[in-house]
């Protein structure tokens, strides 16, 4: 079998399937267009995030088996239309499913304890103590929607804490040994924290905007690590001014572009504008499951995939 390799990944994941028998074809530079004109010699396609599979590339890709993404989510696929035609999709959502769990919490220990404020006073010359007494996770309530391979990592870094994990997910039967699962309305009416762990989907895209925040029984804290279309910026902006959000740690944006490697495709929003000066908000540029380790599961888990099916 032949594999298009369209995104430079670990290089154990070439020098495996090398050894596996595969022959394996690198192009990180083509155009869309330009891979379309001879995917057709190609049984796979190994791809991060650098374009959309469609319908178009799907009916060039005549002799296409499988598409592998180094990642957790699929969405940068027409996965009805590949499947229909008998493509076998595989995703990697447990290669970085714990740095995505540890992002989440050390963004929540980060805003609880003001240390993004806190830091920038200090090299700023200024010592200010009571302006920056932060707030403990203990005692508090932690909502997850989506619980997935994210969520569940997500939930097991919180069991040395004394919390209360909910998860809300449209899956039944998904809660564990660390976590309940409850209705949605449950968690509006619990949470002290909420934590995005879904895909993007029509459901989830523009979830998270003031009708859904005005739900919530009491001020909270918002964590988003999967996507940034799900969060209305604007609405998040206005539930940071009127303190129905206390804070925001947010890992992905609204305006990423889909390759997730450029951040905006017109002028600056006024509603960043807010949050890149806003104190109590933390943000970092979508590397939530983008650390050394994540890299090398990431590979590991595709070459593992790939081998079960076709090997």
């Amino acid at each position: 079998m032949r594999i298009l390799h369209l995104d430079s990944n670990h290089p154990l994941l070439l020098n495996q399937l090398n050894d596996l028998g595969f022959i394996n074809d690198e192009d990180y530079l083509s155009s869309k267009e330009e891979i379309e004109a001879k995917i057709n010699l190609y049984d796979g396609i190994v791809i991060r995030s650098r374009f959309s599979i469609d319908k178009q590339f799907l009916n060039k890709a005549t002799n296409l088996k499988f598409i592998g993404r180094v990642g957790a989510g699929l969405e940068n696929i027409d996965c009805v239309y590949a499947e229909k035609k008998g493509i076998h999709l595989i995703s990697a959502p447990e290669g970085n499913r714990n740095a995505v769990g540890e992002h989440a919490l050390g963004m929540l220990l980060s805003l609880f304890n003001k240390l993004n404020k806190a830091d920038n006073e200090v090299r700023n010359g200024k010592w200010l103590r009571e302006e920056n007494r932060g707030v403990e996770l203990d005692g508090k309530t932690v909502g997850i929607i989506g619980y997935g391979n994210m969520g569940k990592s997500f939930a097991k870094k919180l069991r040395g804490f004394d919390v209360e994990v909910l998860c809300y997910d449209i899956q039944p039967n998904v809660e564990d040994e660390n976590c309940r699962q409850v209705s949605l309305q449950e968690i509006q009416q619990k949470a002290d924290v909420l934590s995005l762990h879904t895909p993007q989907t029509k459901l989830t895209t523009n979830m998270i905007d003031t009708n859904f925040i005005n739900q919530f029984y009491k001020p909270f804290w918002l964590i988003n690590t999967a996507r940034g279309k799900s969060v209305v910026t604007r609405d998040l902006v206005d539930a940071l001014k009127n303190k129905k959000i206390l804070g925001a740690g947010l890992d992905v944006l609204e305006y990423e572009k889909s390759s997730f490697e450029n951040l905006f495709t017109n002028n600056l929003p006024e509603a960043f504008e807010y949050l890149i000066n806003a104190e109590n908000v933390l943000l970092s540029p979508h590397v939530a499951g983008w650390t050394i380790e994540s890299k090398q599961k990431l590979a590991q888990t595709i070459v593992d995939k790939i081998k079960q099916k076709f090997c």
